[in-house]
């Protein structure tokens, strides 16, 4: 009796039990989003184009490059203006990339949850300001 006393009574006590179930319950559920976000954001790929479409870049999930195509128009071209298509598709690539994770970002844990907003800062710390250097048209 002195002990439900000192601990509020029993009310209290069961209500401390719910909570403690509650908060477990919601980070178990947090991990699970988290594990998902993680998983989705590895098997996430992007392709940026040039305008011409003669250059293509495939970059996966960490923003390395995976795959480069360049159509046989290319040769009609000065070997800079390729490495400036080249340049422009990888931002294409990257930025669709950004814009992926920030999907499924929102899909999982919320994009303005903490672990949503910490994800979605570190792909746009990556990627070039919009609209840097991303024209390719007009060289």
């Amino acid at each position: 009796m002195a002990e439900d006393r000192m601990l509020g009574g029993e009310g209290d006590l069961a209500a401390a039990e719910r909570w403690v179930d509650s908060w477990e319950t919601q980070l178990e559920e947090r991990l699970r989003q988290a594990r998902e976000l993680s998983q989705r954001v590895s098997e996430l790929t992007a392709i940026g184009r040039s305008a011409d479409g003669l250059v293509e870049v495939r970059v996966g999930s960490s923003g390395m490059v995976t795959g480069l195509w360049l159509d046989e128009g290319i040769r009609r071209q000065p070997a800079t203006r390729t490495a400036e298509q080249i340049l422009v598709a990888l931002r294409r690539a990257m930025a669709e990339l950004a814009d992926r994770v920030g999907q499924v970002t929102e899909e999982t844990v919320g994009a303005q949850s903490e672990t949503g907003r910490a994800v979605i800062s570190s792909f746009a710390s990556r990627i070039p300001a919009a609209g840097s250097g991303d024209d390719d048209g007009g060289r």
